[in-house]
């Protein structure tokens, strides 16, 4: 497969090369701060740069006429707008957080959240390395959406954290708690490939992490 990285040079798309070049797969199209280097067209693009650049990421896909797998965090509205329009024509993969692991958890707190009701506390906590942004998190934006009240979220930026999300499910006599922690980039960068594997059969649409998961 040959492939392309959008924020190359950043910590995700080195990791994403590394274990890619492990299976096999040639990248041929790099992209950062620095410029762009073309070797080939690419079968796919996957972007994990900063939010700043996603309008410029889309130019890219719709040059190229490739899909896309984007992690990048702290979209808004407007930016899942304009994917929703890139999608009526190419296959795109979007999620937060492309952990196995993290989609097991997502499935766990909707479970507690059909048995909890409004006598339980619940709050959710996230800590990633310092040189992460955007607060809370996509992820903690993401568990905190599949429970249906207001939630208190607390935020941590310390040193070299991979990424730890916790959700706390409280009532006046029992405390219930879900955790997963990342120890290493690969617990992300093994969903990128997986998806990549699986988007060049896929028909134009947005999709989630969980979609592929369940095909």
């Amino acid at each position: 497969m040959k492939y392309g990285i959008i924020g190359y040079s950043g910590r995700m798309g080195q990791e994403i090369k590394r274990l890619f070049s492990e299976s096999g797969h040639e990248l041929v199209y790099k992209k950062d701060e620095d410029g762009v280097e073309v070797i080939e067209t690419p079968e796919l693009l996957i972007d994990f740069s900063l939010r700043e650049v996603f309008p410029e990421t889309i130019k890219i896909v719709k040059e190229q006429e490739v899909p896309l797998i984007i992690g990048t965090t702290g979209l808004t509205v407007s930016d899942f707008e304009m994917l929703k329009d890139l999608a009526e024509d190419l296959p795109v993969i979007q999620s937060f957080n492309f952990s196995i692991g993290i989609n097991i958890l997502s499935e766990l707190v909707k479970k507690v959240n059909q048995y909890v009701d409004e006598d339980w506390d619940i709050e959710i906590s996230e800590t990633h390395h310092r040189f992460k942004k955007d607060k809370p998190s996509g992820t903690a934006i993401m568990l905190g959406d599949l429970i249906d009240r207001d939630l208190e979220m607390h935020s941590k930026r310390l040193g070299s954290e991979f990424g730890e999300h916790e959700v706390d499910f409280a009532s006046t006599g029992e405390v219930l708690t879900l955790k997963h922690r990342a120890y290493s980039r690969e617990a992300f960068s093994r969903g990128v490939l997986m998806s990549a594997e699986k988007i060049l059969d896929l028909d134009a649409g947005l999709y989630s992490f969980k979609d592929i998961l369940n095909k």
